[in-house]
């Protein structure tokens, strides 16, 4: 008789640091005996507003929607990225001096640099665009400026200089002495605890499993063709993005989603200032259960 599998989806976005993270599971590395692990990549503005419809059962989100999701979606402690003296950036054609009220294409309504970005330049005039398409519409003269993400960050025209830094940003908002929270991953309430904390467990350990296999996996994504960028600039971009820090949440981290949620509540972007350690998955359920 065929064994019954549970399947759960796991969606994430199509930069390097997301597939990195998750493959390990996808190869077949690490996993769980009843349940076989989809996943579907789609850009983070995409996930965001998936994530709002309660969509998948886990789901790559951008920290700054989170306080919008958290009664449908409790937080993971894994697979995040997290800026050090790093992040998104504003660019612009070189020598261009911009207006008070500039047009700039972000990547999306619900992304933590948007939210930043507003904070920052509450009279710019907004469009949202797949964050593949930034760079082009600021060198075609739609937009004044844009924010790039991702590995766009690495490289991009010669024609394009950076404006600020969104980690800039972030200094002055929080006075300094945190990393930037950009992204995490979020499971649905709906899933029963004991599950949600196992799935909690599997992603951990492939993340940590990626980590610790960085270039044999790393070889095997560029094989495959998985990943946008070439080798070198994939080494760079795991060093910033999929690193030690990934593997689980420490408490800086943590003190730093906090920081965000507050600016965010008191820019009246959420309704309620948030403590993030209220939303984890409660990884201590077991501990009660089975004392």
């Amino acid at each position: 008789m065929k064994a019954k599998f549970k399947t759960v989806t796991v969606a994430h976005s199509p930069d390097a640091d997301d597939i990195f993270m998750f493959y390990a599971i996808k190869f077949g590395w690490i996993g769980l005996s009843d349940v076989k692990f989809d996943n579907v990549a789609l850009d983070i503005e995409t996930l965001n507003v998936k994530a709002l419809e309660n969509y998948y059962d886990i789901s790559a989100i951008s920290f700054g929607l989170y306080p919008l999701i958290k009664d449908e979606y409790a937080l993971l402690r894994t697979a995040v990225s997290f800026g050090e003296g790093y992040g998104p950036k504003l660019i612009k054609k070189k020598g261009v001096k911009l207006k008070r009220n500039f047009k700039v294409a972000l990547s999306g309504k619900y992304t933590t640099n948007a939210l930043l970005f507003k904070i920052a330049y509450p009279d710019a005039k907004i469009i949202y665009k797949n964050f593949l398409d930034i760079e082009k519409a600021v060198i075609d003269g739609e937009v004044d400026a844009g924010v790039l993400i991702h590995e766009s960050i690495l490289t991009y025209d010669d024609s394009l200089e950076v404006e600020r830094e969104i980690w800039d940003i972030w200094q002055e908002l929080t006075g300094g002495g945190f990393p930037l929270p950009l992204g995490g991953m979020g499971v649905r309430r709906s899933i029963p605890i004991t599950r949600a904390i196992s799935y909690e467990e599997v992603l951990t350990k492939a993340v940590k499993v990626a980590h610790e296999n960085r270039k044999i996996l790393s070889k095997m994504l560029l094989q495959r063709e998985l990943i946008r960028v070439d080798a070198d600039k994939l080494e760079t971009y795991l060093d910033l993005y999929a690193n030690e820090e990934s593997i689980s949440m420490s408490d800086i981290q943590l003190d730093a989603i906090d920081k965000l949620f507050k600016i965010g509540y008191d820019s009246g972007y959420y309704s309620e200032k948030l403590d993030v350690r209220d939303y984890l998955v409660p990884v201590q359920y077991n501990d009660y259960r089975f004392a």
